[in-house]
């Protein structure tokens, strides 16, 4: 697949990382010689130096014969200029944008990114992005990662092992006998900078970051056999009055799980703009690292503190400080990957990476075969996806202990006529089986040509 990114930013690099990994033939465009030299110098890809949207630049770059075009520079003008010429004059299949301006995203202005007008394939808003992420999150107190799939039936946690969590130094073979009714399989065990696909014999320690597959119905049982029994939140205290700060408090308002957030934002005129466009919720103007400021927004009854400002360093010290004045769990916006294992040491309970979520939802759109759903992890040491299963795919009528799934590659659940099932070796995948699995770096592309639709589908 020949793919051309229009921006050589941290998502557009992270991108062309994945593609060309995975053998696609991928062509960066900036103006910026010093990102590109960047990739240059670390991917197997091309580089094109110009305006993205200019034309002359798009076809140096190779658009007239590319599969696919993803605009991810820092101008939302330019991803959709791009997206318009590469359609218009170039006849591109797939346009993908990231859009960061709300207005232009408002319901008022639902055509504008159609066909006659502004096309557009997929529009990614990292702020909405974010906003959903973080109240998924929320829904389940106790994880610091929580990802919905099979439309809700399905939830993906991320658990982080304490001296205190019943299951650890326990072979995971042990987990049937010792919980027959729950039905849950470990997808993934990080520990440090390492990833393990788990096997029977492997065990989760103090310190392991554990992902695991369970029906939404039996969410509450996993987390008390984790040791995690925590109540559902309420009082929340956002910093940050954004975009994505007014984007979150609105979905959490209007979600109906009885939040009640509060927003603290810096600057006065910003501060007036998230007033006027969430009457309902309280709003502050001052500084989160401001002790002050935070106990007059009652810090010392906040149960999740979530900082989304734009600045890394602020959001960090501001859950640093949330919590020693009193917050339960701090949640930090972080852009930076190189913060994250010191953050969590420290004390913070979660990150939010923007890059991760953007990137994760455009792999979602490139990811070839039916896979409905893509969350990268850790910088795609791994991605955990969810996928339809064909009747061409050669999964079908194989036992999962024989069907040659790559190693690396674990199914964790199938969800098949409205029955989730935990697969064992003797399990049988079905047509039209929805699959939940987990695919280390290195073995996507394999998953993909499982997943593939060939001709004779059609």
């Amino acid at each position: 697949m020949k793919v051309i990114i229009c921006g050589a930013g941290q998502v557009g690099f992270h991108i062309a990382r994945y593609l060309s990994a995975d053998g696609n033939d991928v062509t960066v465009v900036d103006q910026s010689a010093e990102l590109l030299g960047r990739i240059s110098d670390q991917l197997d890809v091309q580089t094109v130096t110009g305006h993205a949207a200019y034309p002359d630049v798009l076809e140096r770059a190779g658009v007239a014969n590319a599969d696919m075009l993803i605009a991810v520079t820092f101008i939302d003008e330019v991803n959709m200029t791009a997206c318009q010429v590469a359609h218009a004059l170039f006849n591109v299949p797939k346009k993908i944008a990231r859009i960061r301006q709300q207005q232009y995203l408002a319901p008022a202005w639902r055509d504008l990114f159609t066909r006659d007008h502004i096309p557009i394939d997929v529009i990614i808003s990292p702020e909405m992005e974010v906003a959903r992420v973080i109240a998924q999150r929320l829904e389940v107190p106790g994880t610091f990662d929580s990802i919905a799939l099979a439309g809700g039936k399905v939830r993906v946690l991320g658990v982080r092992c304490t001296a205190g969590t019943p299951l650890i130094n326990t072979p995971l073979r042990q987990l049937t006998s010792l919980f027959p009714d729950l039905d849950i399989m470990i997808l993934a065990i990080l520990r440090g900078e390492k990833l393990i696909i788990p096997g029977a014999t492997d065990q989760m320690l103090e310190g392991d970051e554990v992902y695991f597959v369970i029906s939404q119905g039996h969410v509450t049982r996993a987390l008390a056999a984790f040791g995690r029994e925590e109540k559902q939140t309420q009082r929340l205290l956002i910093v940050g009055g954004g975009n994505i700060g007014i984007s979150l408090a609105r979905s959490l308002s209007q979600s109906g799980n009885g939040y009640s957030p509060r927003i603290i934002e810096l600057d006065e005129k910003q501060s007036r703009v998230a007033a006027a466009e969430l009457p309902d919720v309280s709003m502050l103007c001052g500084s989160g690292l401001d002790r002050e400021v935070l106990e007059e927004a009652n810090i010392a009854q906040t149960e999740v503190m979530i900082a989304v400002t734009d600045h890394d360093e602020t959001n960090i010290l501001s859950c640093l400080l949330g919590k020693r004045l009193g917050a339960q769990q701090a949640v930090a916006l972080v852009n930076a990957a190189s913060y994250g294992p010191l953050i969590t040491n420290l004390g913070v309970d979660a990150l939010i990476s923007p890059r991760e979520i953007t990137v994760s939802r455009i792999l979602q759109h490139v990811r070839r075969g039916l896979i409905r759903a893509v969350h990268s992890l850790r910088d795609g040491i791994a991605e955990i996806m969810e996928a339809d299963v064909l009747a061409t795919s050669p999964l079908v009528g194989q036992k999962i202990g024989a069907s040659g799934l790559p190693k690396g590659v674990l199914i964790g659940m199938i969800v098949r006529r409205g029955a989730m099932i935990i697969p064992r070796p003797d399990t049988v995948v079905e047509e039209k089986d929805t699959i939940i699995l987990i695919a280390a770096a290195g073995t996507v592309k394999k998953v993909e040509k499982l997943l593939a639709v060939r001709l004779e589908y059609f």
